[in-house]
Formats: structure tokens, sequence, C-alpha cells
């Protein structure tokens, strides 16, 4: 688990998930792509980072230690880490159903086939 920050953006190795500071100006903020509404610090805005990666680990899901820590980054959002696990899956969701729709052969509904042995009146 890494995540690789710059002046504007954070990105992990092991998720989607990705935060990037507003657009220029004197009040820029920094916004995490699975909580877009909030304006954040750049500490809140890795802390979301560091709490996503930590839940993408499912190995370790009754370890006390990052059980805390994941408290810990959900506390720093303003958030419960049960809320953070919903908005997270909520994400995955979406990405799923793109995914699938994107996936999905198109149907040109100009082009008609004749089938064979088909009847025609």
């Amino acid at each position: 688990m890494t995540l690789y920050t710059t002046e504007s953006t954070i990105i992990s190795d092991i998720t989607p998930e990705w935060a990037a500071r507003d657009t220029p100006g004197t009040d820029r903020a920094w916004r995490l792509s699975w909580l877009p509404d909030r304006r954040l610090t750049r500490e809140q805005a890795t802390a979301g980072m560091e709490l996503d990666e930590l839940l993408s680990d499912p190995d370790r899901v009754h370890d006390r230690m990052q059980l805390a820590r994941i408290d810990d980054c959900a506390d720093r959002l303003g958030l419960l880490r049960d809320h953070a696990i919903i908005l997270l899956a909520k994400r995955i969701a979406a990405r799923m159903q793109t995914e699938a729709v994107a996936a999905q052969p198109r149907i040109d509904r100009h082009r008609v086939i004749d089938l064979p042995y088909a009847h025609h009146r």
C-alpha cells in the first residue's frame, strides 16, 4: 500500500480513487473522488486516501490496529467507519455498472439481418 503525492494530486497503487486540488486560486482545497462534495485540507485528503487503502485490504478486517487506523482516518474526515464503507462501496458499484454497460455489445438497429430459414410474408 503506497500513496503517491504531488503538489496537486494523491493516488494509490491499489485503489482507483484519488484526491486532487481544486482549480488554481487563493482558496484552493482538496477533493476526494469518493467524497467530491467536501472541501478538504491536504491532511484530510491524505487521510481519505489512506482510509480507502485500509478498507481495500479484506485480509485484515479483524485486525484491531487496522480498525483503529480506519476509525482515526474516518474521524479526520468527520465520518464514521460504516459511512465511509458505504460511500466507497457505492463507488465500486457505480464503477462496476459503468464497466458492464461499456462491455455490452452495441446493436446496430439500422442494419437488417435476414435470418436463415426465416419466412417472409
